[in-house]
């Protein structure tokens, strides 16, 4: 996989969200013309993109802010984890208090509780800006 798209309406605010996960801003631009419009399927497209790479660099977030058409809400921001399509992303972080605690610093919000999955990870999701839902497992051992 070399990216994931998440839509934003507020593509500065999921740039920090991200960057405190340890993302780093690879590339940020403005999309339109005919073939966006034909890969999307959609008419008039024209959306600022922000390319968030992951520390590895084998991974990529790509967040788009569409100007046109507008973006609109497929669901509730605050769906709960099992509703249909894609939920969550997870990332490994090194210290799993310390990335929640920075993540509220953005507005993040644990979904349930850190759980431990026997001697080898500690886990949750937070409920990051537009309603996403990131998974955050830190490696025991």
């Amino acid at each position: 996989m070399d990216n994931v798209l998440i839509v934003v309406d507020d593509l500065e605010v999921a740039k920090a969200f991200f960057a405190e996960i340890g993302m780093e801003l690879e590339v940020e631009t403005t999309v339109e013309g005919p073939w966006v419009d034909q890969t999307v399927g959609l008419e008039g497209v024209r959306a600022d993109i922000a390319m968030m790479r992951t520390p590895d660099g084998h991974g990529r977030v790509e967040l788009s802010r569409f100007h046109t058409p507008p973006a609109v809400r497929a669901e509730p921001e605050n769906a709960p984890s099992n509703a249909l399509g894609i939920r969550r992303i997870m990332f490994a972080v090194d210290d799993l208090d310390d990335a929640v605690a920075r993540l509220r610093g953005h507005g993040a919000e644990l979904v349930g509780e850190i759980a431990r999955y026997e001697d080898v990870y500690r886990l949750c999701f937070v409920r990051g800006p537009e309603g996403i839902i990131v998974g955050l497992a830190e490696e025991l051992g």
